[in-house]
């Protein structure tokens, strides 16, 4: 049925916001939350963030697979370790926490609102000790006023869970029909025919794992190395379209977003200023895509026309306002083409603001390959030499220029940076300028790399400011407290994302790491004023998922999006905050 003919009244028409919720004033004042209590743990910064996960009461560690990692490590996609997603999943308008995992329950946090939380997984329904989850995206895709949750696995079968309103999650996956066994990395709710309720769109990889499971039947072996891996058989993305009736049908066909294979992360946004949102999806092994929305009906891959070239390792991408113009840019980052450093190689010989031009023989030979595996490896991947031409090695940070066009201005934005992740974008030191957090590193048998803060300091450029800010050193030190063959096991990080924990208007960020224990970064930037806006669609989906608001003040431009999820295995939270910096008031604010 064409989605014309599905629209609902109460839903149909154009976007029409309610504003929910909202908080004004300084940073030190309550937002959308309460203020910490007793139990929010003592500042022991002036500025920067502090890490404070365990004196909040996150204990969650994602466990990774040893015959797959550790002492047997293998270059396959286990290694990339699992997400983190934020959402109000019990309406007290605070923002909760969803941890993934590997080996193990998955972790369902409860903000308790004064400062700390309690861990309720088990008991609501979603821990999903049974499987090998990478990500989860909560969202309210039956508007009735919850957020239900849809969780990712590899070969486990992903789960879709309707929120009872109480509390507890109840699995509809086969009564819903998103039923699917894949290697599944990500996925976004969001409206894309503009029927008034949320649509679901997955991301998926390829065949990298074999029949054979472990003894203990766990999970299934994957590729033993870098060669196996790019040979393995690519899966496509699928589009779910949303009935409105509590059950989803498979459009992926009809609709031309199937893509390519090697699916990882996915921005849906409106890159043309048209109306309705596009998508950008990653490939970790070749050319990413830009499929332009046709009214609802099909999408069109314009990436040559709109983009140029695209990260030929891209993994995590973040629609953000860099520039502060009104217009969403697009900041793409590029972890695999760093995986031709060989496994040897020391951080200090690394140049992180230069891009590679290509894989090098001696780089691609050395990491863990022979000289004939090293040229297959280059043969697979980069048999067709027009592929070269199309693909650039290292992040891109898309410049909206208006029209559906966009230029790559990486470089001249200080936006380069090694074996990124994703992207977790907030403005952490309300100044008005959106600033971005990237989750960083491999781990053993590599080097230690650090996690980057990027901090905008307009004209459109960043500065690295990790360090300086409280980022890194990471808690503890560079090291796990396992060896690998006697060499200590190396901390990295996987997937980040923005929430306000302590309800005080300065943007938290909340790490899944690998192996490790998860982080939680306490914002302890100077207050400022801000605004926060908690939107409810009424001729929408009610998250108002797609909805851009504009505010002006102090002569600064701000946008922000209402996502689904996004960063890669990540999804921020809902509510859109805003730095007024200096500004004494808001000069305008419109939400479309």
């Amino acid at each position: 049925m064409p989605p014309s003919s599905r629209r609902r009244p109460a839903l149909a028409g154009a976007l029409s916001l309610l504003l929910a919720a909202a908080g004004c004033g300084d940073s030190s004042e309550p937002g959308p939350a309460p203020a910490p209590g007793p139990g929010a743990p003592a500042a022991a910064r002036s500025h920067g963030f502090e890490e404070v996960g365990e004196k909040a009461g996150l204990s969650f560690r994602m466990a990774f697979i040893p015959g797959e990692q550790g002492e047997n490590f293998k270059i396959n996609l286990y290694d990339h370790g699992c997400g983190v997603s934020v959402a109000d999943v019990d309406g007290d308008g605070r923002d909760d926490l969803y941890f993934a995992n590997q080996l193990g329950p998955n972790a369902l946090y409860r903000n308790r609102g004064d400062g700390t939380f309690e861990e309720i997984g088990a008991k609501a329904g979603v821990a999903l000790g049974d499987r090998m989850c990478t990500s989860a995206s909560f969202a309210d895709y039956d508007n009735d006023g919850d957020q239900d949750l849809f969780v990712a696995s590899t070969r486990g079968g992903n789960a879709l869970f309707r929120n009872d309103g109480k509390g507890r999650f109840e699995d509809v996956t086969a009564a819903a029909g998103v039923a699917l066994v894949g290697h599944t990395q990500g996925m976004t709710f969001f409206d894309y025919d503009s029927d008034g309720d949320l649509d679901l769109y997955v991301t998926n990889t390829a065949k990298w794992t074999s029949e054979q499971r472990d003894p203990q039947g766990r999970y299934h072996i994957g590729a033993e190395n870098l060669l196996k891996l790019v040979q393995s058989e690519p899966e496509k993305n699928v589009l779910y379209r949303n009935e409105g009736n509590g059950t989803f049908t498979d459009v992926t066909r009809e609709t031309g977003v199937a893509g390519t294979g090697w699916g990882g992360d996915v921005a849906a946004f409106d890159a043309d200023q048209d109306g309705d949102q596009d998508l950008f999806v990653t490939n970790m092994f070749g050319i990413s895509f830009l499929f332009r929305n046709d009214n609802g009906r099909r999408f069109t891959d314009v990436t040559e026309e709109a983009l140029g070239r695209t990260s030929w390792g891209a993994v995590g991408c973040k629609p953000i306002d860099l520039d502060n113009d009104g217009l969403l840019d697009l900041y793409v980052v590029d972890m695999h083409s760093d995986m031709w450093m060989p496994a040897d190689m020391v951080a200090a010989q690394m140049e992180e603001d230069r891009r590679y031009a290509g894989p090098e023989g001696p780089m691609v030979e050395r990491n863990l390959m022979t000289r004939q595996q090293g040229d297959d490896y280059r043969q697979l991947v980069f048999l067709d030499p027009t592929r070269m031409q199309k693909v650039v090695f290292g992040n891109t940070l898309y410049r909206n220029l208006g029209g559906g066009k966009f230029e790559d201005v990486s470089q001249q934005a200080n936006a380069e940076t090694l074996w990124p992740w994703g992207v977790a974008a907030a403005d952490y030191d309300l100044d008005g300028r959106e600033d971005a957090f990237l989750p960083a590193g491999m781990g053993y048998p590599y080097f230690h790399w650090p996690n980057t803060l990027l901090m905008n300091r307009g004209g459109g450029t960043f500065l690295k400011r990790g360090s300086q800010e409280g980022i890194e050193p990471r808690p503890g030190g560079p090291h796990l407290d396992v060896k690998f063959k006697g060499l200590p096991g190396i901390k990295s990080s996987r997937s980040a994302a923005v929430l306000d924990y302590d309800g005080d208007g300065r943007p938290d960020i909340a790490v899944n790491n690998f192996n490790e224990r998860c982080y939680l970064y306490r914002n302890l930037f100077p207050e400022r004023r801000w605004v926060g806006l908690r939107l409810r669609g009424t001729r929408s989906n009610r998250d108002a998922v797609g909805a851009l608001a504009r505010l002006e003040a102090g002569g600064l431009v701000q946008l922000r999006q209402v996502h689904g999820a996004g960063g890669y295995l990540a999804q921020s939270t809902k509510t859109l905050y805003f730095g007024l910096g200096d500004a004494g008031k808001v000069d305008r604010c419109t939400i479309a």
